[in-house]
């Protein structure tokens, strides 16, 4: 009989979505923001510390970040180091640095550079954002 007596892991919420959030280059400022004006830089560290988020505000930060539910609910940092223990290997003798035996279906450089080019856009948007603001505050001191 194969019985299984690790117990199942709890998954950090908070924590997960500040891995994905810091990924991105935002900072809690930038987060804050696109959540809206009842959200300020120390709420958002105050949700990154919670272990497990109301769904509502975890859609609206997938949303914000780009990136799927479930990989905020699920990301296991235990099991993503195990990974990438067994695909790097040492740099000794020019050894390649990923294992043959792992196979990758995606190109990790051009995901970098589409959450660069993401991260671009936040930021013009939150730019343009600010323009606004300024331009209605003339608009209403002229």
């Amino acid at each position: 009989m194969n019985t299984n007596t690790e117990k199942p892991k709890n998954i950090h919420q908070g924590r997960n979505i500040k891995r994905f959030r810091e990924m991105l280059g935002l900072k809690q400022e930038a987060l804050a923001y696109a959540l809206g004006e009842e959200w300020s830089q120390k709420r958002v560290s105050l949700l990154e510390q919670k272990e497990e988020v109301e769904e509502d505000i975890l859609n609206q930060v997938a949303i914000i970040l780009k990136v799927p539910v479930d990989a905020i609910k699920n990301l296991d940092e235990d099991k993503a180091v195990n990974i990438i223990a067994n695909t790097f290997t040492d740099f000794k003798d020019n050894a390649s640095a990923i294992n043959n035996n792992c196979s990758m279906h995606f190109n990790p450089i051009e995901k970098i550079v589409s959450l660069y080019d993401e991260k671009v856009a936040l930021l013009e948007r939150l730019l343009e954002s600010e323009k606004e603001k300024v331009e209605m505050l003339r608009k209403g001191n002229g």
